[in-house]
Formats: C-alpha cells, structure tokens, sequence
C-alpha cells in the first residue's frame, strides 16, 4: 500500500522514473520486513516526491501516511546546529569560545580514562577545554553510552545518570579523550541545546519554535506531541535477532528532557521544509533562519584531517548496531553534519550533507546537485540492514527520476 504526492504528479506528465521512488519505497515493506516508510525529495523550489508505504501500526492495520509523525532523535541535531548559529550570528556564541566561559558547570570536566583494580575509574584533566566548535563537530572527547562501553560501566556505578534514564544528568558525564584530537559520535549537541538555552534564555521548544519552526511552518515538529497530534504518531517496532517486529512499549510517550541531541519527533514534510532552507542558503518562503554565508560555512569540513565514520561498537545492543556512518576515508565532519567524501554511483554528490536517527530516519542535503530527501522508519536497533538496503534504493530512485544521468550500479547496502 502506497500513498504518494508530489507537485510533479498534478500535471499530466510525471517524471519519467518516478514510479521507480514508488517501488523502492514499497520494496521495504510490502515484504513485511519493515513495518512502515515514509520517503520524501525536494530541491530548493518545491516539493518533488512525498510518499508512504506500510503501516504505522500493524496491529490495527493503521497506514502509514505521508503526514504521518515518527521520532526523528539524532536528525534533531542538525536543528540545535542550526539554532547555535544563530546565536554566533548575533554575537552571544563565539565558535572557538570554551563552552566552560557560557556554562560554567563544565569547567571540571575530565577525561575517563578507565578503570582500577578496584573498578574506580581513572581520571584526569583533559590536556584542552572544549570549545563550541568541538562540540558542533563531535570532536570535543565526548562520547555516547550506547556506544562506549566504559561510558555504560561509569554509569552503572552510579558516577554519573545514565542517559536512559531520561532526565539531564548524563550531561555530566566525563570525556573519554583529548579535546580536537578524535572524532566520536557522542552526547556533545545536548550540551550544544543547554548552551543555546542559556546565552538565549529561552527553553529550547521555545526557541525553537520562535527561530525555526515558525518561520519555516514546521507545524509537526515538538519535542512533546499535542494531543491532536498523538494518533498520528507512528508505532516504535524492535527487530529481534530472528527477525521478527515486536512493538515497543511507550513509543508514543514523547521526551521528557528537551535533548537538543535527538528530542524531537517530525514529519518527512516538516524536515524536507528544514533542508530547503539549507539548500537555498538559509531562507524559505521569504523567511530567513541563517545568513548564506553561514550555511556555506556549517557544509565546509571543521575537523582537518581527522575522519569522521567510526566504526562505533554498539554497547548497548538492543538500541543500535554497530555502525560506521558509511565508512569511508575522505568523510569529514562540518557544523553539525557528515559530508560525504565520495559521490556515490547512481546517488548523491561528494560533499553532501547528511545524518540519521536511532529509530533509523536518514536524510542527505546536496548542494551540489540541489536535491535533498528524507527517509522515514520506526524501527530498532538503529543501523537496521533492512532500512539501510531500503534508503539506498529509495535515493537512487530518487536521483533517477529528478536528476538522471548517473550511472546506476547494483544495489548494495548505502
């Protein structure tokens, strides 16, 4: 079952090829190996493509539709990013500022060596502070519990909340190397969300719907779902290792901390609104969130030679999988994005932008070739290989109908 529009469709010709984004979006789930996806594409003039396929919930046989809501988690960082420099802009944030000079509950912060005979963890004073550049680029030594296992253990001890818990606590947890010498997925745009709170002074949902999701008309975005809101929200299903979907507990609850790292829940059309203002340079619809200048400086590299892809070994593995962020030597890292190093065969241009969610939601923003699309899903763990095959069809899908010309290759994993 799919549910497709676009503005292309309303006239009589629709682009040859997109009946292909069709079939890639249905591949993942008339099968049944992923309950549900939504999909959509755009470039910085209009919407191309949304479409929907499968269900939101199987057991009532709820479909999923195009305006239907999911947890987006980490795609909120891009937004936090976003939200940090406009304050940059306005002078109240400096990128090579020490977070501890804004949040001074930092200062002590120490690196987590290991731990003792005596399973005390070793600590010691990083040999730099952290800046706001570090933490825009995940390189500021921070890591995240579900891929660290000594993050899991000073946790578990008590040193510190774990972050599952729910509340603000982990913020507190210690790094786990050097300052600019390391990239790390990590915790380090949740410290970059109470920054923005405090130098703004406004609650992030606040300034997030006064500074971006107003301006843009992001009407389906929050970190908490209205009421009238909450039957569209998408059920959370967790893939166990023989395969099988089981529906989470409590998918529908919201957030209870605002976690500029990965709190909110949105729509495939909401954020495609998002991307376009980043492809046309920081304005949509006579709006503008970000100078040009500044959405040309968030896409350029900020961490030098250093390589963003990981590999992050899952600690945690009912959450993730391992995963390398499309492993690749040339991937470096901007303000708050991947960059592609590579152009991929049939797909997007080297030096697109990109991210992902734990609930396995993917996105990429090329600049180069002004198309931007988005993939929704609900499932765990994140890195999923069915929703990884499935993204990587429905992109060169995509890119076959709005931008041919690429030579396709077989269809492997992105």
């Amino acid at each position: 079952m799919t549910a497709t529009s676009s503005d292309t469709s309303k006239s009589d010709t629709r682009p040859p090829g997109i009946e292909a984004v069709d079939a890639a979006l249905r591949s993942g789930t008339d099968s049944g190996r992923i309950p549900g996806a939504v999909g959509a594409a755009a470039d910085s003039n209009r919407v191309l493509y949304a479409g929907a396929s499968g269900y939101s919930n199987v057991e009532s046989k709820t479909p999923m539709a195009v305006d239907s809501i999911g947890l987006i988690a980490s795609m909120t960082k891009p937004i936090t990013s976003v939200a940090a420099m406009q304050q940059v802009e306005q002078g109240r944030i400096e990128l090579d500022g020490l977070v501890a000079d804004y949040l001074p509950r930092f200062a002590d912060v120490q690196v987590l060596e290991g731990f003792d005979a005596r399973d005390k963890p070793v600590l010691r004073p990083p040999a730099s502070p952290v800046t706001v550049r570090q933490l825009l680029t995940h390189t500021a030594g921070y890591v995240n519990e579900i891929w660290d296992s000594n993050a899991v253990r000073y946790a578990r001890l008590g040193y510190v909340p774990s972050r599952l818990q729910g509340g603000a606590g982990f913020l507190m947890a210690p790094l786990a190397f050097d300052p600019g010498t390391s990239w790390r997925y990590s915790i380090s745009t949740d410290v970059l969300g109470v920054l923005v709170e405090q130098v703004s002074g406004l609650p992030l949902d606040e300034y997030f719907r006064k500074h971006i999701f107003d301006p843009l008309e992001m009407r389906d975005t929050f970190f908490r779902a209205p009421e009238d809101r909450r039957p569209r929200i998408a059920t959370v299903y967790a893939r166990r290792p023989d395969g099988r979907l089981q529906p989470t507990p409590g998918s529908r609850a919201g957030n209870t901390f605002l976690s500029g790292g990965g709190g909110l829940m949105s729509t495939v059309g909401d954020y495609v609104r998002f991307m376009r203002a980043l492809l046309r340079g920081g304005e949509l619809d006579g709006h503008r969130i970000l100078e040009s200048a500044t959405v040309e400086t968030m896409g350029r590299n900020h961490i030098g030679r250093i390589v963003a892809s990981g590999p992050e070994r899952t600690a945690v593995p009912e959450l993730s999988n391992d995963f390398g962020l499309v492993p690749d030597a040339d991937n470096r890292f901007g303000l708050g994005f991947l960059i592609f190093g590579k152009d991929r065969p049939g797909g997007h241009s080297a030096g697109t932008l990109t991210w992902g969610g734990l609930y396995n939601t993917y996105f990429w923003i090329d600049r180069s070739r002004d198309l931007c699309g988005v993939l929704l899903t609900q499932v765990l763990p994140f890195y999923d290989t069915e929703v990884l095959q499935l993204y990587g069809r429905f992109e060169r899908a995509v890119y076959g109908a709005f931008r041919p010309g690429r030579r396709q290759e077989p269809e492997s994993p992105p």
